[in-house]
């Protein structure tokens, strides 16, 4: 019926309300029916951009806590969404352990499933100093629901995702234990690679900041020629990037 897409990370600042745009995008270029929804309850990014209409969703009456009704409803929703359909999900980081806990104990992605609908999880590792802790988030995500399909974006904004082994040499992240133990389980690794600040990065920034897609960016009027003409090299390769991926 359905692909419902869910980002999860325990890691906050790396990059997950922009995967969940560039997927809102992505499924919108395609003409499906799309449905956005942002959880976050600290950082509402998502439902920043208006050419989404992503509805805010409550999880919880403290930012760090899932109420199973609030959860329920959302299902609920999901649950409903029409034949052919595409839902985007974007869920904030201090919520990332209490909604694993109950999406396990309810078993809610298997009800998904057997209502017919596909379910895909994404995830982000990011290079610099958050490495580690976006490793650690996606353990959890693999360890936690065994048999969901996940997408991992290699965020490396901050930085190469890579560590050096015994030998002194350094090795990205198809070379770590926990890719090698999870292969068969991750759909696909969608690399966000890391550009020059100065221009790519900052027009990357100031588009964000406007909450506009990379089209709405590529129009815009108060945009340089320069900068937009930059936004379509990035944008020509993300959706490259993606449709290499099957999303």
């Amino acid at each position: 019926m359905a692909l419902i897409n869910l980002l999860l990370q325990g890691k906050g600042g790396v990059g997950k309300s922009y995967i969940a745009s560039l997927l809102a995008q992505h499924y919108t270029d395609r003409d499906l029916p799309l449905m956005c929804y942002d959880t976050d309850p600290v950082n509402r990014t998502f439902a920043g951009y208006k050419s989404f209409g992503a509805e805010i969703v409550k999880l919880g009456e403290r930012p760090d806590e899932v109420n199973p009704q609030y959860f329920d409803t959302l299902l609920g929703k999901i649950m409903e969404v029409p034949e052919g359909g595409v839902v985007v999900i974007d869920n904030g980081a201090s919520t990332f352990l209490p909604l694993l806990g109950y999406m396990v104990e309810a078993d809610a992605l298997s009800l998904l499933r057997e209502a017919g609908h596909t379910v895909r999880l994404h995830t982000v590792l990011t290079g610099g100093q958050a490495l580690n802790d976006t490793m650690q988030g996606l353990a959890q995500v693999l360890g936690h629901i065994p048999d969901v399909p996940v997408v991992v974006w290699l965020n490396e904004y901050f930085g190469p995702i890579e560590r050096v082994n015994n030998e002194g040499q350094r090795e990205g992240f198809e070379h770590s234990g926990l890719y090698q133990k999870n292969q068969d389980r991750i759909h696909a690794l969608i690399r966000l690679p890391e550009v020059r600040k100065e221009t790519f990065g900052h027009d990357i920034g100031k588009m964000m900041r406007a909450r506009l897609s990379f089209d709405q960016a590529i129009q815009h009027p108060e945009f340089h020629v320069m900068t937009r003409q930059r936004l379509k090299i990035i944008w020509q390769g993300l959706q490259s990037a993606m449709d290499r991926a099957v999303l």
